[in-house]
């Protein structure tokens, strides 16, 4: 076990949808000690910054959070500038940590990075049994090289280096731009914008069959830290909620906790993504007593309620 109050914390990617989250739990936590540099400040994959945020700052504990993520759309549009960003900025910090002996790292994976046909609920030990959905396959594959790095440098180094699996993400201060957002918030925006607007139909990308995981972000970022305060082996750890649901249902909740009346078009010429998501969540409440508290329509009428108290500073 760490005692994280008493140690130099360094969140990247702290700014971001999952970091606030992490750096608001570091804080119920008492941890007082920490960094999140803004992008502007320090752009990890230009060459050189970690080093030098390392050797500026000395933490001792690092929580890498930082990625360049979207929804299937981002993922069609970039998927060269996904892998690359994910890739060297997730190997010149693990690096660099190694260099200055953090005494803790702790790695953010993606699901993107199981097998397209994995059996349902997705095991740890399934990681390695197939190729990625393609279109988000180079972010997913991305990832996953970090997870190698961090197998590596402990076997190598005795690197107190974990690696963590979490599943979609939805909550208040999500991304709602619709050219990068991911299923929860665009759904949100666009039912939301379409009742003002007193607009008949909704189109959604898909046929609504496909199936996903969703957990709610402070959840997330409390898994995280007791993540980085307990658990210490080799091994990925699936962070979810266990709950299973399709894109069909989880639209029809979406418009009737908005209040959109009208009716949903299913765009079938969009791609589903991957068929079906939904972890086996045992390893990470067996290791490090973790488990989802948030129930998926509480979760979302709290982003509804946070989107739209936002909206106008959200417009373009």
């Amino acid at each position: 076990m760490i005692d994280l109050r008493n140690r130099r914390i360094l969140v990247t990617g702290g700014h971001g949808f999952l970091g606030s989250h992490i750096l608001a739990a570091l804080c119920r936590a008492g941890c007082e000690d920490v960094l999140a540099p803004k992008h502007s400040e320090c752009d990890l994959t230009r060459p050189g910054a970690a080093e030098q945020l390392f050797a500026g700052y000395k933490p001792e504990v690092v929580i890498h959070a930082a990625a360049a993520v979207g929804g299937i759309g981002a993922n069609q549009k970039n998927p060269g500038l996904f892998f690359y960003s994910n890739a060297i900025m997730g190997i010149e910090l693990i690096e660099a940590a190694r260099r200055h002996r953090a005494e803790k790292v702790v790695v953010l994976g993606t699901i993107c990075a199981y097998p397209r046909l994995t059996p349902v609920p997705f095991r740890e030990d399934d990681l390695w049994n197939g190729f990625p959905e393609e279109v988000t396959a180079p972010y997913g594959i991305a990832k996953k090289a970090l997870l190698v790095q961090c197998q590596a440098y402990r076997q190598q180094y005795g690197m107190n280096a974990i690696f963590l699996l979490p599943v979609n993400l939805y909550g208040p201060g999500d991304h709602f731009d619709l050219e990068d957002s991911h299923v929860v918030p665009a759904l949100i925006r666009k039912f939301a914008e379409a009742k003002e607007c007193c607009s008949e139909t909704v189109t959604v990308w898909g046929d609504g069959s496909a199936t996903r995981e969703f957990l709610y972000a402070e959840d997330a970022a409390e898994g995280i830290v007791r993540a980085t305060e307990f658990y210490d082996k080799p091994d990925p750890v699936n962070l979810g909620s266990g709950v299973e649901i399709s894109i069909r249902e989880l639209a029809l909740t979406i418009a009737n906790l908005v209040g959109f009346r009208g009716r949903i078009v299913w765009d079938a010429n969009r791609p589903n993504g991957q068929p079906r998501r939904c972890l086996d969540v045992s390893r990470a409440q067996s290791e490090f007593g973790f488990r989802a508290t948030t129930p998926l329509a509480a979760g979302l009428r709290k982003s509804i309620e946070w989107y739209v108290a936002n909206q106008k500073a959200l417009a373009p």
